[in-house]
């Protein structure tokens, strides 16, 4: 199967005049730009990507597509009876993809971490978080730590209300060892207000070490730091995406460039954004595992 390449700008690399302040206002938005974009069928609730591929994730499936030719390559797929029941995200760390799953919509919220071999795309290992505090809907690997958040919701996709839970409660964790949550935050209320009735559905530590998360629907994503004092993140500035929300993953082999989806019409998206070169390097420098992915 070969994705449809709709669109191919020149070149991912930023012009070395093409800078941002390093604190922006939530209010003003961080310049972005869409440099290309497939059309991929499974392209419904994640993305992920590494340095020759990206990794589209639907509920049951993860299709492993090469970068530059659109071509899938592999894909794992659960039964449709199974125990893979809402795969949400994808990040790859060290050939392996790890995968926040989830068994959304049903209450209570009950997780796992999922982890295929990048090459094959063959489940490997499975993590069980079991009942805690909602819906794990993304992974990321920052800083020697794994990160994550659980969304809580007003309604689930328009067709019930969803009372169990209160989108006030969605946190965003850092595990420690054994997965076990060693910290977490919560969302100012600005920020779920932009969720709506919905949730956090991606999140990806940047280049310039903030964390960029997206909601259910909206075409931007929310640039995020952790608090001096406090248990409530800062948001600091937005990023207007050409992706309707869901699913995020920074290339870490082209730092300036954001991956997301549209599911609407099943589309991935390579972004790229308007931050300093030197910033990127000095981010890079200082966390070469990260860069590594």
């Amino acid at each position: 199967m070969r994705a449809g390449i709709i669109l191919l700008s020149a070149g991912l690399t930023l012009a070395a005049g093409m800078v941002i302040a390093h604190v922006a206002a939530p209010g003003r938005p961080i310049a972005a730009e869409l440099v290309r974009e497939f059309a991929v069928p499974e392209a419904n609730q994640g993305i992920g990507v590494d340095a020759d591929h990206f990794y589209a994730v639907d509920n049951r499936m993860i299709a492993k597509y090469d970068k530059a030719s659109g071509e899938r390559v592999a894909v794992f797929e659960g039964q449709k009876d199974g125990p893979i029941r809402h795969l949400n995200s994808a990040v790859v760390v060290a050939g392996e993809v790890y995968a926040a799953h989830s068994n959304f919509p049903d209450w209570p919220a009950a997780n796992s971490v999922e982890v295929f071999d990048a090459e094959t795309m063959q489940h490997l290992d499975t993590y069980a978080l079991g009942i805690d505090r909602g819906f794990l809907t993304w992974l990321d690997y920052h800083d020697g730590s794994w990160w994550g958040a659980f969304a809580n919701y007003k309604r689930i996709s328009g067709r019930r209300p969803f009372d169990e839970g209160n989108k006030d409660n969605t946190q965003v964790v850092r595990f420690g060892r054994d997965w076990r949550i060693a910290e977490a935050w919560l969302l100012p209320d600005e920020v779920l207000e932009k969720f709506g009735d919905m949730s956090n559905s991606g999140g990806s530590w940047g280049p310039d070490h903030r964390l960029y998360l997206t909601g259910h629907d909206a075409a931007e994503a929310y640039v995020m730091e952790r608090p001096e004092t406090g248990s409530v993140l800062k948001w600091v500035a937005t990023v207007p995406l050409k992706n309707t929300g869901q699913g995020i993953a920074w290339d870490r082999s082209t730092p300036d460039v954001l991956y997301g989806i549209s599911r609407a019409d099943h589309r991935v998206t390579a972004n790229r954004m308007a931050i300093g070169r030197n910033r990127i390097s000095i981010a890079i420098g200082r966390d070469s595992e990260e860069a590594a992915y």
